[in-house]
């Protein structure tokens, strides 16, 4: 095994270690047991920031060393490959056979498959294809007896039984460490293109609720601020619609479906009032593609946060981030009602507090949420890093304490300290 040290949220240093297999990941969980040492799950740890501090002294276990491809039997559109590997790896396997995991994460370099099912991790095409809730039809985990536990299988049809793996999904490694899960797959598209066009502040809503209306079917569709087009431009080198705000509409299919929706979108688009439209297809997409993938993870950012709301008030809670003081850079996956902000203003606790009150208050009214996805650690005691206090928290702790009695798993971490 190896062995290293690591913070998180300024709390540590922990030893990490790297175990090779899963039996050894077994015998580290049941030690830590045994000495009352918690267990931190990491993997790329690009995501190390999301959540709140750790509450116990304990470990780092570092799944990189479980990254074997297990079985892939591409005729069945489906693989089942450890949590260890990036999701770059993943998905360059995945070309080989000309398929695809459609879940958009930044640095897939570094990103892990196992933090990516722990957090939930989704991007711009989510609104056509979903959240990797959608595709996991098995996983493997090991619990807090060290045990190698199994949910679901290997085959889309196996129905049978209690559907843990979105119980495993989202819960940000506190019901054990995921080490294997068995993924449905798509084909690749044949043909993508990525339209962008600008519009002024008072026509982003009726903007959206055309483009909802459309015959067409995108799979992404995002808005951007201008101070986000412009970091976008600038990781990019592509160009944006000089504007305050940018729309975005993505379609991916075979060659003649995505030409005819480029078409048609172009003909029910207003004349004159949609400024620098532009139609980029094929190649020609891949790097706005890539950044508004990457946009989420800006690790320079002094707070990011993660709106959730009803798609239909995407476009005020926009114009209403964007009015504040600290003119955050916003994108919206407007599709899907998920908005990310980043501040680079200077800010003191208190004012991040207060600006996220008057957020939330807006979230709160359309049925969603703020949580945090970055900030300083020291301000996480005083911040609702979470959101607003959740009805369903009795629950959560509940099914906490039956798979994990013992508070090993990323203690302190989740949502209402669990």
């Amino acid at each position: 095994m190896d062995q290293n040290l690591c913070f998180i949220d300024a709390f540590g240093p922990l030893p990490v270690i790297q175990p090779q297999t899963v039996a050894e990941l077994g015998d580290l969980v049941r030690r830590a047991a045994a000495e009352n040492q918690a267990v931190y799950p990491l993997g790329g740890q690009t995501m190390l920031t999301y959540g709140l501090p750790p509450t116990r002294p304990g470990i780092g276990v570092n799944l990189r060393g479980l990254s074997r491809v297990i079985d892939y039997p591409a005729r069945d559109m489906t693989v089942t490959v450890q949590a260890g590997i990036t999701l770059a790896e993943l998905q360059e396997l995945l070309r080989t056979e000309n398929q695809r995991l459609p879940i958009d994460v930044p640095r897939a370099d570094r990103a892990t498959l196992g933090g990516v099912l722990a957090t939930n991790t989704s991007g711009p095409r989510r609104y056509g294809f979903g959240t990797l809730r959608d595709y996991v039809i098995g996983i493997s985990a090991v619990n807090d007896q060290g045990q190698d536990i199994k949910a679901g299988g290997r085959v889309v049809k196996n129905v049978a039984g209690y559907d843990l793996c979105k119980l495993y999904v989202g819960s940000l490694g506190t019901l054990g460490v995921i080490t294997q899960a068995t993924l449905k797959l798509r084909p690749r598209p044949e043909e993508q293109a990525l339209l962008t066009l600008g519009c002024r502040a008072e026509a982003v809503g009726p903007l959206l609720d055309q483009l909802h209306r459309s015959r067409t079917q995108p799979v992404c569709l995002d808005v951007l601020n201008g101070a986000a087009a412009r970091w976008v431009t600038r990781q990019t080198g592509i160009a944006l619609p000089d504007a305050d705000w940018i729309v975005a509409v993505g379609f991916e299919d075979n060659r003649e479906a995505v030409a005819w929706q480029v078409r048609q979108l172009i003909q029910e688009l207003p004349a004159g009032q949609v400024p620098g439209l532009e139609a980029r297809v094929s190649h020609a997409a891949e790097p706005l593609w890539r950044g508004l993938v990457e946009f989420p993870h800006r690790p320079e950012a002094r707070l990011t946060i993660k709106a959730n709301l009803l798609p239909s008030a995407t476009a005020a809670f926009c114009l209403q981030a964007a009015a504040l003081p600290e003119a955050p850079l916003l994108h919206a996956h407007a599709g899907s009602g998920i908005v990310v902000g980043h501040v680079d203003a200077d800010l003191t606790p208190d004012r991040a507090r207060a600006m996220l009150k008057e957020l939330q208050d807006s979230a709160a009214a359309a049925r969603g949420n703020v949580v945090i996805l970055h900030c300083p650690a020291a301000w996480k005691t005083a911040l609702p890093v979470w959101g607003a206090p959740r009805g369903d928290a009795w629950l959560m702790r509940s099914i906490k304490e039956r798979l994990d009695p013992r508070r090993l798993f990323n203690p302190g971490r989740f949502v209402d300290g669990i």
